[in-house]
């Protein structure tokens, strides 16, 4: 079980390597959304997402232990780029598996840091399946995108920052795809702020974490057609499931259309690039679809890495008020 402690220790850990991102606020923001709004600002993590949190905390304990040569892991984008960064930071080599619908940048990125790349078909092929052939044909270690102690570890010290930058909250709003980052945020939460609601924001096409939350059993979905790339996990984890029934409060979905409005208002009014995952929590509150009015709101961007030809054509088409 990852327990509170652990995001400590994480903290200390990811500290001078990771970086402490800033706290955005906005009066007009506040104004459209009747809170007083606070934005972690994980676009401007390193690698453009929170997920070198996760990623730095893992792979450097695994290092230290001496119980790696080579990493091996799965994701869509984000995470892949954290794992390709820490493995040419901690001069490891690593191989990620990868769908060939990724976003260009995402696969540059990757290109970009050494790692290998092995493209796979989402709609054929389980990423899972070929990572843990290819760890066990090389022997390497696979760092899973988010159903690991240490990465949920790490992926809470967003949340823990926050709360030490600004106080306690009444809401944290905080994207959710495979739960790494809501578990380690909500164990943030219970400690640091007990009567603050969390609340897990999905797009509605990849409504699979809230339906396991409302029924208590865990249930699935088959990549689904949504413009948040980082939210389109088929379950939650053996470890995130549990951990968001027993610390978070709510699980919510949003459209696309949505998500389209919130990014373009952080682009054009805040000056903030965040991907279409990344205002998954915005989405909730921006556009009034959740019943947060007059509070002390915090919000996760959990990501700014974005095709920007695929946002010029979504802002183009979207109705944007």
């Amino acid at each position: 079980m990852v327990t509170f402690e652990n995001v400590i220790s994480a903290a200390q850990r990811i500290a001078g390597i990771a970086h402490r991102t800033p706290v955005a606020t906005s009066r007009l923001l506040d104004e459209v959304c009747g809170n007083q709004m606070f934005l972690k600002c994980e676009n401007l993590q390193r690698v453009g997402a929170f997920k070198f949190r996760g990623a730095y905390n893992a792979i450097s304990r695994l290092i230290e232990a001496d119980r790696v040569r080579e990493v091996v892991t799965y994701s869509s984008g984000n995470h892949a780029q954290a794992v390709a960064l820490v493995c040419q930071i901690l001069r490891v080599p690593a191989t990620i598996v990868m769908p060939n619908t990724a976003p260009a940048m995402k696969l540059a990125a990757v290109r970009g840091y050494g790692a290998e790349i092995v493209l796979h078909d989402p709609k054929t092929t389980s990423r899972e399946e070929i990572a843990r052939a290819l760890a066990a044909e090389r022997g390497s270690a696979i760092i899973p995108p988010f159903d690991h102690p240490d990465i949920i570890a790490g992926q809470g010290t967003a949340a823990l920052e926050l709360f030490e930058t600004v106080g306690a909250l009444d809401f944290l709003f905080v994207p959710c795809g495979g739960g790494g980052l809501i578990s380690g945020s909500a164990l943030a939460a219970r400690r640091l702020a007990p009567a603050c609601k969390v609340v897990g924001v999905e797009p509605v096409a990849g409504d699979d974490a809230t339906r396991s939350f409302r029924t208590g059993i865990l249930q699935t979905v088959h990549n689904p057609d949504t413009i948040a790339d980082g939210a389109r996990t088929s379950s939650l984890g053996k470890l995130t499931f549990p951990l968001i029934r027993q610390n978070v409060d709510d699980m919510f979905t949003v459209t696309d259309e949505d998500l389209v409005r919130a990014m373009h208002f952080v682009w054009s009014r805040l000056k903030l690039v965040v991907e279409p995952t990344g205002v998954l929590g915005l989405a909730a509150v921006l556009n009034h679809r959740y019943p947060a009015a007059g509070k002390r709101v915090g919000v996760i961007l959990s990501g700014g890495n974005v095709d920007l030809v695929a946002a010029a054509h979504w802002f183009e088409r979207a109705e944007i008020r």
